[in-house]
């Protein structure tokens, strides 16, 4: 097919243009001195866009000029499950469970055939999330008490205990905004289940409504103590609040309005949480003789207690299916309960080295939840299994206050008393799992690297360059590091140290001929013989048997067999050592002339 062309040739019939119009850029469209007068000026609405220096200043062509370096380029950190979400959408269509799912594969390939927690309902263990992602933490540090994901999952917002607010993207973990929502720490903050409202309080003891906005619209004292728990009633036309004062409060939300005072802890109360579909609040406090009581809200009367621990009950809740509620509490151990058999506990579960602190039921698995301590060790279990199904250790530095799942159950947050709040998410297939969190295998120092920078880091001995700076750490010799990997993880606590390798002499040419002419006895200045420490070795050599302990029966010399006799002088000789054998005047040739020429020769 032929273009024509205003002037009525064909598109392929136009003179190409001149060099000089390819050489000179469009001068018009910038503050450039004019074009000479013999090369030809192009019009302003031209489309042609030459290139433009990054930097206009003459400081810029100096070869000298020491400008701000750029930093090292670094992909975002980023869990998308969007593709996950579309993977999932497509597969319903023919998928009718578990059968007909392709099964996954430790291997990169499979990477698209992830799919989300929903998707894996007779798969829990996959959304186990023990790979890290990204530490968030303020500029002005301080703990992290609470935290929520907005009920769509687009943004984290955590509660400090300097009063503020702090809305981290839930996509790509970087920090969005911040505001000062409280006076004093925010101690704890919930979504309502239409996902209009949020709650918050703090520990003075007042409360607050807040829109998806971020839209503070309510305020009002509810405690003259600290408040430690907010949890909505399932129509969101109630919350309860518990506080320090040792008393729970269900309040009405609407008119803002205090219904019943729910009295019977000794203690502080530390955690209420209401149950998903009927009017049952169960709470747990301090008070070791009724650390956790299940009570009426509409009568405020308490309906069981239950004595399982024996310390501090730090978090309770409960399962959405409405049966199970689980209890955290300060004497390491964590108790699951069945709603219709208070009588004993279904499970108890025994794992934390210290304190438990909190405790988050999966959004879509019913068995799966995660439990936070005292030592900064993050839990996963699953009800049924004797042992925890996942462990991070050292996820934080101290105390975990808070857990929070994404909604869609990929993704856990985690606020600690170390100022950080922490991501984690699921291993994809083909996941190395070589961070810190996973094997810990990795100093402290290198803790949230990506795989790719962990490689530049560990140098194959023997392939750097010469004048390299080799990284030693003194006190990693002899400490069964595998041979050949640079990163030691004996003690994190040990600072790298940079020294210099020094330049070693070669071996001089005669050092053989010392070695192999070396008397016996001829010790040197330091009394070393190095006859004796040969001897030493083949001694304790293992599977080697010293001459002195065989018993010869014949020598082969030169293709010849000579018996031996056990009382030859040359049977002897061989049992004192190879000294005595290799001397001929250590030993009288016994046998006659004939056997000592076949052994020495006619001299």
């Amino acid at each position: 097919m032929i273009t024509l062309t205003p002037h009525g040739g064909n598109a392929y019939s136009m003179p190409p243009p001149s060099v000089g119009n390819m050489a000179v850029p469009n001068q018009g469209m910038h503050r450039y001195p004019p074009p000479h007068q013999n090369q030809q000026f192009r019009p302003r609405h031209t489309f042609f866009q030459p290139f433009r220096p990054y930097v206009r200043g003459v400081a810029a062509l100096d070869p000298e000029f020491d400008g701000k370096r750029l930093r090292k380029s670094a992909m975002r950190k980023t869990v998308d499950y969007n593709s996950a979400i579309i993977k999932m959408l497509e597969t319903r269509v023919w998928q009718r469970d578990f059968r007909d799912r392709r099964a996954l594969q430790p291997d990169v390939l499979y990477m698209p055939d992830l799919q989300p927690p929903p998707a894996y309902d007779d798969n829990a263990i996959n959304a186990v999330t023990t790979r890290f992602v990204k530490a968030a933490t303020n500029k002005m540090r301080c703990p992290i008490f609470c935290m929520a994901w907005t009920p769509e999952g687009r943004r984290l917002v955590t509660g400090a205990s300097s009063g503020e607010f702090t809305l981290w993207n839930g996509l790509t973990f970087n920090f969005e905004t911040i505001l000062q929502a409280h006076d004093s720490p925010v101690r704890t903050m919930v979504w309502s289940h239409n996902d209009v409202w949020m709650v918050t309080a703090d520990h003075a003891g007042y409360v607050k409504y807040w829109q998806s906005n971020m839209n503070n619209v309510k305020m009002f004292l509810a405690h003259k103590e600290a408040i430690r728990g907010i949890s909505f009633s399932p129509s969101d036309s109630k919350f309860a609040t518990c506080s320090d004062d040792g008393t729970i409060k269900i309040w009405d939300f609407q008119r803002c309005q205090e219904e019943r005072t729910l009295r019977g802890h000794g203690a502080d109360v530390k955690c209420v949480h209401w149950h998903p579909q009927k009017g049952l609040v169960i709470s747990g406090s301090k008070d070791n003789q009724q650390p956790v009581k299940l009570w009426d809200p509409k009568t405020g009367q308490s309906l069981a207690t239950l004595h399982a621990h024996k310390s501090t009950v730090m978090d309770v809740k409960w399962n959405n299916n409405g049966n199970w509620l689980v209890t955290a509490s300060r004497d390491h151990l964590l108790k699951l309960f069945d709603v219709r058999n208070l009588s004993s506990e279904v499970q108890t579960f025994r794992g934390h080295k210290k304190e438990s602190s909190s405790v988050a039921w999966h959004p879509y698995h019913e068995g799966l939840f995660c439990s936070g301590g005292s030592d900064g060790a993050i839990l996963f279990w699953h009800v049924g299994a004797d042992k925890e199904v996942g462990a991070i250790e050292q996820a934080h530095d101290s105390i975990v206050w808070t857990l929070a799942w994404h909604p869609l159950g990929h993704i856990l947050c985690s606020g600690s008393n170390d100022h950080s709040s922490k991501f984690w998410t699921r291993n994809r297939p083909g996941d190395l799992m070589r961070d810190k969190y996973n094997l810990n295998t990795l100093p402290a120092n290198m803790s949230g690297l990506d795989e790719n920078e962990i490689d530049d880091l560990s140098v194959i001995p023997g392939m750097g360059p010469e004048d390299k700076v080799e990284t030693i750490n003194p006190a990693s010799d002899n400490s069964g590091a595998i041979p050949g990997l640079d990163i030691d993880s004996t003690d994190e606590k040990v600072k790298v140290v940079l020294k210099k390798v020094p330049y070693s002499k070669p071996i001089p040419k005669n050092f053989q001929a010392h070695w192999n002419h070396a008397a016996v006895g001829d010790d040197d200045k330091d009394g070393f013989d190095p006859i004796e420490l040969i001897n030493q070795l083949i001694v304790n050599q293992p599977g080697v048997i010293p001459l002195a302990e065989i018993e010869p029966e014949s020598l082969i010399i030169y293709g010849k067999q000579i018996d031996l006799k056990p009382t030859d002088d040359l049977t002897l000789a061989i049992k004192k050592g190879s000294e005595a054998f290799c001397s001929v005047h250590q030993f009288g040739c016994s046998g006659g002339a004939e056997r000592c020429q076949t052994l020495h020769g006619p001299e």
